[in-house]
């Protein structure tokens, strides 16, 4: 069993389907020589749909709900990057975050939310593979009401 399947086997991790996006006109994973640029993901069911809650992190959700949809988004992102790859032991390094909240007037901390993300990337590949550049910034609106929505650029090896 590859390395990273039986990291999250013991964690207890499933991950979900990755995100159905229809006949939109752009790639989840697009592959340029040893980078993988993911698009944008929002927080996932285990089906591969938008999980709930919506709404405004500060507002409708509480700081920890958003944490928790960050590492939904997580989750989803590392689907994506099964389905391109095939091996998630292909990944040999997390280059950058850029995580957006749907953040109420006056919420301004953005970067504790998108920690669940970022934790979820360290816990599955380790510091090695799994330190990363970041950025959190806080947003009027994200599509669809999600409350984060979370984009990001991996080494991969052939």
């Amino acid at each position: 069993m590859a390395r990273i399947e039986q990291r999250l086997e013991e964690l207890g991790i499933v991950l979900p389907k990755p995100m159905n996006t229809g006949s939109l006109p752009f790639d989840l994973v697009r592959i340029d020589g040893q980078r993988a640029v993911l698009s944008g993901h929002v927080p996932l069911d285990s089906e591969g749909a938008i999980a709930k809650p919506l709404g405004k992190v500060g507002a409708e959700l509480t700081p920890e709900q958003g944490y928790q949809a960050a590492r939904l988004v997580g989750l989803g992102l590392l689907a994506s990057l099964k389905q391109a790859l095939d091996d998630l032991d292909r990944v040999d390094g997390w280059i950058k975050l850029f995580g957006m909240v749907n953040a109420a007037p006056g919420f301004n901390a953005l970067p504790g939310v998108i920690n669940g993300c970022s934790d979820l990337i360290i816990e599955v590949f380790g510091p090695e593979v799994g330190a990363h550049a970041r950025s959190a910034v806080g947003l009027a609106e994200l599509p669809f009401s999600v409350p984060v929505e979370i984009e990001a650029e991996v080494k991969i090896r052939a």
